[in-house]
């Protein structure tokens, strides 16, 4: 593998790397290179289990016990009641502290898996091996791990790094468009926030992207990578900088709560959530008209929403929202452009200029 298919996330003694390549789940050392002790624990789901569950058990032929958690499949289930299911095959197995947890599958999987590891025995190590794009981009990196509440999403879990990620792009071809889409939603995100260059490359280079171009996609997510990596490495917890990453998410996350976790995928709800964010950025002159334009015909080529459910209020909006972590001392926090490339959070936007952008 080439050096350039690596990518590290600085954080001192818990510096872990990234690996991004095709066909990285046939490289049998590879995985088993980030496992110390002789027991595993391999979390998947029902849909990703019979594609690849068996060249991760390939890898780990010689350890001396390797446990299978095979969940149902969809953001339903992403609640304590899984996360204690987990718990209850890790434990009658026996597994100790020396364990290693490894997390094969999108988002769900890798969110609850992760939580999982920071929970048990105070904590075991854990492997982020995500097989959609969003995971690949997004959930997969950085640490954030969690649960959904019926009152609000990823509001249980805790900030807790793997000790590495392995993105093998081949299982995209397995990916259905709807995900694909999704996934797509934020690797756009992360050219409106932090790299105006990327984010034209991505609109000069969005039919090959749809088609799924290996070159065009190895490209798109190595440098989302990177930029998440260096944005985590800088604000690990999310006490500054990091926020930016959430453009879209205060209005996404309300639309996954209203709407019931698994109507809308993560990734449909951050794209009509940028929409908003661009909508209210417009509002204060940090954005323009153009820009506006050019994100909903971009989301729309792939099929994505950009607008929020016709039957979701102003109201609900508001009481939703009012619940989410991103919060502090009763204040909503936004993440606005400042302008294209360059984004930031705000907390004093009001009901009145949200009423602008929500009918």
């Amino acid at each position: 593998m080439k050096q350039s298919d690596v990518i590290h996330v600085e954080l001192g003694e818990r510096r872990y790397p990234i690996y991004i390549g095709e066909d990285l789940l046939q490289q049998r050392d590879l995985i088993a290179s980030h496992v110390v002790g002789s027991q595993v624990v391999v979390v998947t789901n029902e849909t990703v289990a019979p594609l690849y569950l068996s060249q991760i058990m390939v890898s780990l032929a010689a350890k001396q016990r390797v446990t299978v958690v095979t969940l149902p499949d969809g953001e339903q289930y992403k609640t304590l009641e899984t996360l204690g299911s987990i718990f209850d095959q890790v434990l009658t197995d026996r597994h100790n502290r020396t364990t290693t947890f490894i997390a094969l599958g999108g988002g769900v999987v890798g969110d609850i898996t992760g939580f999982a590891a920071a929970c048990y025995q105070r904590g075991v190590d854990f492997i982020q091996v995500p097989t959609t794009l969003l995971a690949q981009v997004d959930s997969s990196v950085g640490g954030k791990t969690a649960v959904n509440h019926p009152l609000g999403k990823n509001m249980i879990g805790a900030f807790y790094q793997p000790k590495a990620v392995l993105i093998d792009t081949q299982t995209l071809s397995t990916l259905g468009d709807r995900e694909f889409a999704a996934g797509m939603a934020e690797i756009i995100k992360y050219g409106l926030i932090a790299d105006r260059p990327f984010y034209e490359w991505l609109l000069a280079n969005k039919s090959l992207l749809k088609n799924r171009d290996s070159a065009a996609l190895k490209r798109a997510i190595t440098r989302s990578c990177e930029l998440k990596a260096e944005v985590v490495a800088s604000d690990e917890r999310e006490s500054g900088r990091r926020a930016i990453l959430n453009l879209g998410h205060t209005f996404g996350h309300a639309i996954e709560t209203f709407t019931g976790y698994g109507a809308w995928l993560h990734g449909e709800a951050v794209a009509a959530g940028m929409v908003l964010a661009l909508k209210l950025s417009c509002v204060r002159g940090a954005a323009t008209e153009q820009d506006l334009a050019d994100l909903e015909a971009f989301l729309s080529y792939f099929g994505l929403p950009i607008c929020a459910p016709a039957d979701m209020s102003l109201g609900d909006f508001m009481s939703l929202m009012a619940l989410d972590k991103k919060v502090h001392d009763g204040r909503l926090r936004f993440v606005l452009l400042k302008h294209l490339g360059s984004a930031i959070v705000v907390n004093d936007v009001t009901e009145q200029e949200l009423s602008r952008i929500i009918a």
